[in-house]
């Protein structure tokens, strides 16, 4: 072999073998013996398998960076497209470098944040951060959630197609069109101040005050009782009934209450579509 040769065995050799074992369970004398050398070629290649480790990571930053960019280089797409098309040109990077990617989902033991896995996930975010801004700016909605929303959106790909990548059991265009589907759908109905229904503290002290406001219950010996002629209504012969009261205050006094189960139902009319 000439030296470019050997090195971009080695570097075959290690990736298969870092993506498999991780970085602190491979060993030089390992990579050395599948690549049937001894331990001083790659001393002399690489340094080490830090090296090795170091220059298999760098290209593997580089060529998904690259998918990644240009999927969301154009911002004049429809946005619904760019969803599409970055969900898709991860999931091909996967499928394609398998090995790569295990490498760099991997912990890794660089002291250089710069290089990390992590980082290069943060770059991301921050691109569809900014193509966020754009839409939410255009329908007049709130900006202070996007830099979440853009960690969901590039987290929720990531993860799925971590899982993906050792249960492939549907096909890269239909997994894109679930994560699509979930994401597109939440997007397009996004509330401009979202707010917790059941839970949390303010929907805690709504529930707190709707069961303090609850008129208590006319017993059956109550609704027996007669007038005692001071012009009291005769419960018994027919007249309207306390029970018949709406339960929740809020109902009585005509002010507005927290929606129950059945107000939370979906209705494609009920917010303007964010990006579409």
């Amino acid at each position: 072999m000439t030296s470019y040769q050997r090195r971009e065995q080695l570097i075959r050799i290690g990736r298969s073998l870092f993506a498999a074992k991780g970085f602190e369970s491979v060993s030089v004398e390992e990579i050395a013996s599948h690549a049937k050398v001894s331990k001083p070629i790659v001393y002399e290649h690489f340094g080490g398998k830090e090296g090795l480790y170091a220059v298999i990571v760098d290209r593997e930053m580089q060529a998904l960076t690259s998918t990644l960019t240009v999927a969301l280089q154009d911002p004049d797409m429809h946005p619904r497209q760019i969803v599409e098309r970055t969900a898709l040109a991860l999931l091909t990077y996967i499928e394609e470098n398998s090995e790569g990617f295990q490498v760099l989902s991997r912990d890794s033991p660089s002291t250089d944040p710069s290089g990390s896995f992590s980082s290069l996930l943060g770059d991301i975010s921050m691109r569809v951060e900014d193509l966020l801004i754009s839409a939410f700016k255009r329908q007049k909605l709130s900006v202070k959630g996007v830099p979440y929303y853009a960690q969901m959106l590039v987290g929720m790909t990531v993860f799925t197609g971590q899982y993906w990548a050792d249960r492939p059991k549907v096909s890269k265009e239909q997994l894109a069109a679930y994560i699509v589907d979930l994401a597109w759908h939440g997007l397009s109905r996004l509330d401009s101040k979202p707010k917790l229904i059941f839970e949390g503290g303010r929907a805690a002290k709504t529930a707190k005050t709707t069961k303090a406001a609850k008129p208590a219950k006319v017993t059956k010996e109550t609704k027996e009782t007669k007038t005692d002629g001071t012009g009291g209504t005769d419960v018994a012969a027919g007249s309207p009934e306390i029970a018949d009261a709406p339960e929740d205050a809020s109902e009585a006094e005509g002010t507005e209450h927290e929606p129950d189960v059945q107000d939370m139902r979906i209705s494609p009319v009920r917010v303007p579509p964010v990006l579409g």
